[in-house]
């Protein structure tokens, strides 16, 4: 199995921090985000390698990055191409992307480089295995109508298949919200092509679940476990205090957040 994180993103709703330093790398209770997510993938003994796809303005930063870090599974960046947000092939068209240039013929793991989440990844993937050949994603009940207009919300029947999926609605039929958590077998990967073939809107996954569950069947794995969508200011608040008072350093994190953020 391969491992892909999404990380050609703009980030600019975190606009200064930001502008001259990718979201995946920013730190959280002084590690960067990026580090979080690799952990919970080298966790999984099958996943055999770890695909980074990145953007020309900020490879530079992971290059840097990759060569201090200490890793046991084989990483390796893949450069988009683009800029700045003018110019940026979106979610859907870098995962095609990834998918054709390193010619992955292999069940594929995805995952967004601003999700961070406490647990590990080993349910998740149990559960996508057992409905094999179908897709499935990673879902939170965020128990909130109101919170869930800021992200894809999932609507699913009692044997968790998905049914209905709705990219940030203004009246939520539904708390369950998708995690930018996928898992797709290796017969599935021919969709991305399908569905950019097609003329769809090659950004936002959720407009891709919601189309992919209309053509074949995806499943949803519910997450319980706490879970942060690193999206805003306000979101990478929290992920610092909550992990910098796991690791004792409230204070720390109260002050980068002071000076660096607001």
């Amino acid at each position: 199995m391969k491992a892909l994180i999404l990380a050609a993103g703009y980030g600019t709703r975190l606009y200064p921090l930001t502008e001259n330093t990718p979201k995946p790398l920013l730190p959280i209770a002084g590690k960067p985000i990026i580090e979080y997510i690799i952990k919970k993938i080298n966790h999984l003994r099958f996943i055999d390698k770890i695909y980074i796809v990145t953007n020309e303005k900020f490879l530079s930063h992971f290059q840097t990055w990759l060569g201090s870090f200490s890793r046991n599974t084989n990483i390796e960046l893949i450069n988009d191409g683009t800029t700045s947000e003018s110019d940026r092939l979106g979610t859907i068209g870098d995962i095609q992307l990834a998918i054709a240039e390193k010619m992955i013929d292999d069940d594929l793991l995805i995952i967004g480089g601003d999700n961070i989440f406490t647990g590990n990844l080993d349910a998740f993937i149990a559960f996508a295995q057992r409905k094999n050949p179908a897709s499935s994603i990673g879902m939170v009940n965020l128990k909130d109508l109101s919170a869930a207009k800021r992200f894809g919300v999932v609507e699913f029947d009692s044997s968790s298949q998905v049914i209905g999926f709705q990219e940030k609605p203004e009246q939520p039929n539904s708390s369950f919200v998708s995690m930018c958590l996928y898992y797709f077998p290796q017969c599935k990967l021919d969709r991305f092509s399908e569905y950019l073939a097609s003329g769809n809107y090659y950004d936002a996954m959720g407009h891709f679940i919601g189309w992919l569950s209309q053509v074949d069947e995806v499943y949803g794995c519910n997450f319980t476990e706490k879970w942060f969508d690193i999206g805003d200011k306000q979101a990478y608040y929290d992920a610092q205090k909550y992990f910098a008072g796991s690791r004792g350093c409230v204070n720390q994190a109260k002050q980068y957040i002071a000076t660096r953020v607001y």
